[in-house]
């Protein structure tokens, strides 16, 4: 096995590379945003044939930093696609946003397999995504711990189709809080997740349950299912990882413990299990599970999730978008807390959706959400 890493500096990318150390599974191709210091120390270890500076500005200190090698240097969006036609067992998408999106096409139409971890990449590509994923015959594997999850679930289905899939949600670190008790809420309580290590952005998203409505809306993609066949349950304990009910009323839960290492290996080596360094999960230390309903009344932003799945078109990729912005704005402290969800869920209302798109078309929505954020708040 070898794998494109896309995406190597941030929280799934290191994990993945974990994996990679564990396994001895060879790395032709690294990328990152902007952090040349540490994919200078990845590319050093792990030895592949490129890497990739999202971050054009950050190029030539990428060169300089890789002179004394024979790694090949690319940059921007371009070397990042570039990337993702390189022939090899897995791409893995790991990066952070829509800048996920063309890199997938590319690895689908290059024929290659797709480990997704980039779930901005069905939200906003959609069916663009899936058909081409399908057109070309390669095969896409959930990362995400809840979708991974229900993959899982129906391994062993045998064709028997499910009546309805069980989402499972942390709730965050503000569950069970009011609109109002959330007015002066700072980054740094929003950076505190209950039970997973992540990156800044989807820890945020986690706590305006922004990820759990972009996660609703992978799932429609992945497995074919309407928006009511998808039920969110908030389980604190994030033991169960998702589920799946079948017709005939019995229901399959996929459960471990909250380490992303496990999705991520068996992305990399489906159809085999193999031993995983993650801590391995005692039913007794776990105790009690609980399951409470989401408010979508505090937390917006899977309100508007569930409109835009809804409506289809551009809609998904507009809350989306809107949403990127709006939390780069939070980490910023340039917008409050509770801006996050009031924008995303007018943007559904002032943006035009359209039906149908065409890749430019929602690239041009992304452009649009965007301007639309720094309009309302006024930067």
């Amino acid at each position: 096995m070898d794998i494109v890493l896309l995406g190597s500096t941030g929280s799934i990318g290191t994990q993945t590379l974990d994996v990679c150390r564990a396994h001895k599974i060879k790395v032709r191709a690294l990328s990152a945003n902007r952090n040349t210091k540490l994919l200078e120390t990845q590319a050093r270890e792990f030895r592949p044939e490129y890497v990739c500076v999202c971050d054009e500005k950050c190029c030539s200190d990428m060169k300089a930093r890789l002179a004394d090698t024979d790694i090949k240097v690319l940059c921007g969006m371009d070397g990042l696609c570039e990337l993702a036609r390189l022939k090899c067992g897995r791409v893995v998408n790991a990066v952070v946003g829509m800048v996920g999106l063309l890199p997938t096409v590319a690895a689908a139409r290059a024929g290659n397999d797709i480990a997704l971890a980039n779930k901005e990449t069905l939200v906003a590509g959609g069916d663009l995504v899936t058909d081409c994923v399908r057109e070309n015959g390669v095969r896409l594997f959930p990362i995400d711990s809840e979708h991974s999850a229900i993959f899982q679930c129906l391994m062993g289905a045998m064709g028997n189709k499910l009546s309805k899939i069980i989402l499972t949600a942390s709730g965050g670190p503000f569950f069970g809080k009011r609109r109002e008790e959330l007015k002066n809420v700072t980054v740094e309580q929003a950076l505190k997740h209950p039970n997973w290590s992540m990156g800044a952005k989807i820890t945020v998203d986690s706590a305006t349950l922004m990820n759990k409505g972009l996660e609703l809306i992978e799932a429609v993609r992945l497995f074919d299912v309407s928006p009511e066949q998808v039920e969110i349950v908030v389980h604190r304990q994030s033991i169960i990882h998702s589920a799946v009910e079948f017709e005939d009323g019995a229901v399959i839960a996929q459960l471990g413990t909250a380490d992303m290492r496990i999705p991520i290996q068996l992305a990399l080596t489906y159809p085999e299990r193999l031993p995983c360094p993650a801590k391995k999960l005692s039913l007794f230390d776990v105790g009690a599970l609980t399951f409470d309903r989401a408010d979508e009344t505090t937390f917006r932003c899977l309100s508007a999730a569930k409109r835009a799945v809804s409506v289809g078109g551009t809609a998904p990729c507009v809350v989306n978008s809107t949403n990127e912005a709006a939390v780069a704005l939070f980490l910023e402290r340039k917008i409050g807390f509770l801006d996050i969800g009031d924008i995303v869920s007018e943007s559904l209302d002032k943006i035009q959706v359209v039906q149908n798109p065409t890749i430019d078309d929602i690239m041009s929505a992304k452009v649009m959400a965007e301007k639309f954020v720094a309009a309302h708040a006024g930067v």
